[in-house]
């Protein structure tokens, strides 16, 4: 039997974070995500060294910064450079999951013109999070009509 280039469960790109305090990070995600460890490696001070989660049919990788690796952690109060996109069957019960967890709310849950229904969440270690549900299925051609009309309302 081959080995797959591609580990049974994983998709081509995985998410893998730095994260300050990883440990609370996981429980974090599995309160708010539902989240499910699937491995863990720990160093001899207690940091996590590597932890693989699933949420949904998706893998996500954190471990705690270090040297070593390359990864800090986003600062929780300030700007980061991406944030995770998650699709739900219910965003509006999963964003209040997240919140009662201890995310704070960056954009409130809202129809969007290119046919989901999102909003965007911080957890408590600096990471945003863009929560959807889809909700119609548009060509490129109507997602360019809602753009033009949104842009237009949206000007001051």
């Amino acid at each position: 039997m081959s080995v797959k280039a591609i580990p049974e469960g994983f998709h081509s790109l995985t998410v893998y974070m730095g994260v300050k305090d990883a440990a609370k990070a996981i429980e974090f995600y599995k309160e708010a995500f539902g989240a499910v460890e699937s491995f863990r490696l720990s160093g001899p001070d207690g940091r996590v060294g590597h932890a693989e989660l699933q949420i949904g049919d998706s893998r996500l990788m954190l471990c705690d910064p270090c040297d070593q690796g390359g990864f800090s952690s986003a600062d929780p109060n300030g700007v980061t450079s991406f944030g995770m996109h998650l699709y739900v069957t219910d965003v509006d019960a999963q964003f209040k999951r997240a919140i009662d967890a201890g995310a704070k709310v960056s954009r409130e849950v809202q129809d969007q013109f290119y046919g989901d229904r999102s909003g965007t969440l911080r957890d408590p270690f600096g990471h945003l999070w863009f929560i959807a549900t889809h909700k119609e299925d548009l060509t490129p051609e109507e997602i360019g009509k809602r753009a033009e009309v949104a842009f237009k309302q949206a000007q001051p």
